[in-house]
């Protein structure tokens, strides 16, 4: 195997296949990415039985093959060559890398010892790759981090005719986005529970390519089968969770008691202020009525901070209180000049919903947050 390639194309080729990389890899091999060059393209590939990553990027071949290197030391190589072209070959049980000036010599793993990477599942449909991207990002910080729950860290994806629906949540807080999407069969009612962070690092990836992400998705029983997602020459399948994700669209109140508008630059950097004197699990308290908007917290040896902020507030007056951390996830997630607050009662969740400068509700997404018991 030897072929000249721009720097940065390898560098973005093998970075992004190098990140799904398991860190603590049960055999040599899955530590590896495979380069296998045939036809004038390069195949950049890795997988550990559970995520498959491939890139394929356009090469002067002049010899054609396959070798494993080291992902993580590839990366970290093709990251730092100077921006010239990189000649890589292929020399009995080492490769060459030679960019300039600059030569590598790296050791290789045997290519026969190297899984099959799956085939990609059947086509399901295809949507906007930036909306993807943005959307998947809006619901996957609320998918939770406990591996002893892993169908809570995963984020469900519900295909129902033109609609495709995102869920995620951690137990303290739910996400759930909305969007159309183009599917193969107009009739279409499938649903699958993906790992939230492959599915994010896949939307980030495929995102800013443009045009439409392919989404392929096998049919078999939720958790035993795979789902595939394309967009340029990029492609990365992974297998479903397991397990049932709980019932959480009940958790959305149908009406409010209370509702408040705020402008989340202005909150956000409130509620930063604010939770400095806050420890990790203290709570920030929103204190809402017609005045106006008072965000108080409290930590260790009697600190306190408060401030006090306009808001459009309809209802009684009411004090809630939030995880600080999550309020602030969810204000980022909104991705929107306003900031909708829904309650129904302090004791029960709260419904963040985006607004547009005039205070209209965008429509598809929710972001519910646990209030935290608060003393009287």
């Amino acid at each position: 195997m030897k072929f000249r390639v721009e720097r940065d194309a390898l560098a973005d080729a093998v970075a992004w296949t190098a990140k799904s990389l398991p860190s603590r890899p049960s055999v040599p091999v899955l530590a590896g990415v495979l380069l296998r060059v045939a036809d004038g393209r390069l195949q950049v590939s890795s997988f550990d039985y559970e995520v498959s990553s491939q890139v394929t990027v356009e090469v002067q071949a002049d010899a054609d093959g396959a070798t494993l290197v080291s992902g993580r030391l590839l990366a970290e190589i093709t990251k730092s060559l100077p921006a010239k072209p990189v000649d890589v070959a292929a020399v009995g049980s080492h490769v060459e890398i030679t960019c300039g000036s600059a030569r590598f010599t790296l050791p290789t793993m045997p290519v026969e010892d190297y899984p099959s990477l799956p085939e990609m599942p059947e086509s399901a449909g295809a949507v906007d790759a930036a909306l993807f991207a943005k959307a998947v990002s809006q619901v996957a910080v609320a998918a939770g981090r406990d591996d002893t729950l892993p169908m809570l860290t995963g984020v469900r994806i519900e295909l129902e005719g033109t609609k495709l629906t995102l869920l995620a949540t951690d137990r303290y807080r739910l996400a759930v986005r909305e969007l159309m999407w183009h599917p193969d069969e107009p009739d279409m009612s499938v649903a699958a529970l993906v790992p939230a962070r492959t599915l994010d690092d896949t939307a980030k990836t495929l995102g800013p390519l443009g045009g439409n992400v392919s989404v392929a998705l096998s049919r078999g029983k939720l958790g035993d089968g795979m789902i595939g997602f394309a967009g340029g020459s990029r492609r990365t399948t992974s297998r479903l969770l397991e397990g049932d994700f709980p019932k959480v669209r009940a958790l959305l109140p149908d009406t409010h008691n209370a509702q408040a508008r705020v402008p989340v630059a202005a909150l956000n950097e409130v509620v930063r202020r604010v939770g400095l004197v806050a420890e990790r699990q203290t709570p920030v308290r929103l204190s809402f009525s017609a005045d106006g908007l008072v965000v108080e917290a409290s930590g260790s040896e009697d600190a306190r901070a408060s401030e006090a902020m306009d808001c459009q507030y309809e209802g009684e007056p009411m004090t809630i209180a939030f995880n600080h951390q999550y309020l602030l996830d969810g204000l980022k997630a909104l991705d929107a000049p306003i900031a909708v607050l829904s309650f129904t009662d302090p004791k029960k969740p709260a419904v963040m919903s985006p607004a547009k400068d005039d205070g209209e509700i965008v429509p598809g997404y929710w972001y519910l947050i646990m209030p935290v018991r608060i003393g009287s």
